[in-house]
């Protein structure tokens, strides 16, 4: 997980706070570590407890509503909700305080590199890019097969943007 690095109070805020790569689409063997990490995460007065977790529902094999949380200091309970209108890669966690954490969760099957370079572009204080965006950036990248299996040449996202590979004049 990365996340990326606190705004100063009063600031405006981003359209991401961070991006997250799980190992599988099993939300209950991956969301527990998430959720305790994130909880983890900010300043040492403020570790307010996560109460519920908005996902993608085509983003995980199950959808449970409710998820057992075994923590150092206690268990609970997070609710899950699951909704099909959230964007692709969406995961919103919110804290008991109301505060929210909005988070690119990089598909499972994304190459080591790539989801390290999605995951800091996401968590970068610059980016202003949604999870559309973020994923798109992912299965258009130079030599990724795209969706027909074939190869995507950096020319072909070249073109795609307004240009054009010169032509062999034709022989007369």
């Amino acid at each position: 997980m990365r996340l990326r690095p606190a705004a100063p109070p009063g600031s405006v805020r981003t359209a991401l706070d961070g991006a997250w790569w799980p190992r599988s689409a099993d939300p209950v063997a991956e969301l527990p570590g998430l959720v305790l990490a994130l909880q983890d995460h900010g300043p040492i007065d403020d570790h307010r407890p996560i109460t519920h977790v908005l996902l993608r529902a085509d983003d995980w094999d199950s959808r449970p509503r409710r998820l057992r949380i075994d923590g150092p200091a206690d268990t609970r309970v997070v609710r899950l909700s699951w909704f099909d209108s959230l964007p692709a890669g969406l995961l919103t966690a919110i804290h008991a305080d109301g505060r929210r954490v909005d988070l690119l969760t990089v598909p499972v099957s994304t190459t080591r590199a790539e989801a390290e370079a999605v995951m800091e572009l996401a968590s970068h204080p610059a980016n202003h890019l949604h999870t559309p965006g973020l994923l798109a950036a992912l299965t258009a990248a130079p030599g990724r097969p795209d969706r027909a299996g074939t190869q995507n040449a950096p020319e072909d996202a070249w073109e795609s943007e307004g240009g054009r590979l010169r032509e062999a004049p034709a022989t007369r």
